[in-house]
């Protein structure tokens, strides 16, 4: 094993991920900016209480690429292309079938949908207008996302990068004529979302037609099978893309008792920055997982112990960086997004809580990284869910008992530490049982 070799393999798989999980926070702050400055509290307001329906859309293509694209690369490992080539058709069929559901779903469901996160008035109106141009694309989102692992688990990390690249260009720009020039408002910066999206799904289907591995071609006497293996997989990358917008609908739900729309705002400005941080954190994951899938296939436990071990140095490193970065802006991010001088006053103040969890985060997300990408599905699954379960046992019992609004910060923070200290005696746990455990000599698997 050529320990620089295996580093270097490491960051050409994982820089261009951490780059386009990086672009695909950006496309939030994108529409607050705009739509912050030009609408000012209430539009932040109901893009960020609307935007938990959008994560949704990305999140679900998000865990059925994954899904398809883990198997892809075990079953590569071990020398079984037909397999490898079924879940690639398996995947593709899912992502279309369930395109189709979300659209007609959520476009009619959306108002119910926004009154459940809390939407109501002037802030439900708004929402609407921007879930229904959300709901229209929502195929174009879906594909998009779902082709960018089976991109990387090709070897293709960097193209998936471009194509993520290519997708933010497109939106800044029409975000730019839509809002500002046409006055669009939040409806103009969902038109601009899609297309980048849209963007995005065409240069990754391009990829996949030049390199030969579009294939919708599956025997439907395994289509059940393997919709199935895929949907249990990538229940937890759907789960961990999810996880901030969960927490984004706790606190805000919470926060509309205890700090109302100034606190929902407050913490619009802190997620939009933060949550691309926790895309980051991800990115280092998903980077590292077809190396992971690969050396699990393989039974290669050893480089699959030292690649874990460098997600893990690289994910707490940028986390440090990223918070160092935060804190010395803190005192500027919130006229960054139009909001008013009362708001960015409140974010100085609360950003260095949020802080706290970053390196926490990092654990975390790493250690369930490496639970899916081994099809340890149960406990990616614990890893994934139990965050939010943690965030809404402390937000019922803190804030009555100790200080309100202060206390929902708090419990975000304390619920993240407390899931990644499980994480590591989770890990440890498998540690014990499989990466120490010496394979038996050639031929008798």
């Amino acid at each position: 094993m050529n320990q620089t070799s295996d580093v270097r393999t490491f960051f050409q798989y994982v820089i261009p991920s951490v780059l386009s999980f990086a672009l695909s926070g950006v496309y939030t702050i994108v529409d607050g900016f705009f739509v912050g400055n030009s609408i000012g509290d209430l539009g932040l307001s109901a893009v960020n209480i609307a935007y938990p329906i959008v994560a949704v859309i990305q999140a679900l293509g998000t865990g059925i690429g994954m899904g398809g694209a883990i198997y892809y690369s075990i079953y590569r490992a071990e020398k079984k292309e037909e397999q490898a080539k079924e879940f690639t058709a398996g995947a593709l069929w899912v992502l279309l079938i369930s395109s189709v559901l979300l659209t007609v779903s959520v476009f009619f469901s959306n108002s119910m949908l926004l009154r459940l996160l809390g939407a109501s008035g002037e802030l439900l109106t708004l929402g609407e207008a921007y879930i229904a141009v959300i709901a229209l694309g929502a195929a174009l989102q879906v594909i998009g996302t779902g082709l960018v692992p089976f991109i990387r688990n090709h070897g293709g990390s960097f193209y998936a990068m471009v194509s993520m690249i290519a997708g933010f260009v497109a939106n800044i720009v029409l975000d730019y004529l839509f809002v500002w020039v046409l006055g669009q408002g939040v409806a103009g910066a969902a038109w601009a979302t899609v297309v980048g999206q849209g963007v995005t799904m065409l240069i990754a289907l391009v990829y996949f037609i030049r390199n030969k591995q579009f294939t919708l071609n599956i025997p439907f006497s395994k289509m059940g099978n393997v919709s199935a293996s895929i949907i249990k997989i990538g229940i937890a990358p759907f789960g961990l893309a999810m996880s901030p917008n969960i927490s984004l609908i706790l606190i805000n739900r919470f926060s509309v008792s205890y700090g109302g729309e100034p606190a929902i705002a407050t913490y619009a400005c802190i997620a939009y920055v933060i949550c691309i941080i926790y895309l980051i954190l991800q990115g280092v994951g998903d980077g590292s997982q077809p190396l992971l899938s690969r050396y699990y296939g393989e039974k290669n436990f050893d480089r699959l112990k030292s690649t874990r071990n460098l997600a893990y140095g690289f994910a707490i490193f940028l986390s440090f960086v990223a918070c160092v970065i935060l804190y010395l802006t803190k005192g500027s991010l919130g006229m960054l997004f139009g909001a008013s001088s009362a708001v960015n006053t409140e974010i100085a103040k609360i950003m260095p809580i949020f802080l706290v969890s970053v390196p926490f985060v990092a654990i975390l997300r790493i250690t369930t990284a490496s639970f899916y990408a081994t099809e340890k599905s149960a406990f990616s699954y614990v890893l994934t869910f139990i965050e939010p379960l943690f965030m809404l046992v402390l937000m019922l019992i803190l804030p009555p008992l100790f200080g309100g609004q202060v206390m929902i910060w708090w419990g975000t923070v304390l619920a993240r530490v407390l899931s990644a200290l499980l994480a590591l005696i989770l890990k440890n746990h498998v540690d014990q049982k499989e990466l120490n455990f010496t394979p038996p000599a050639a031929g008798t698997f």
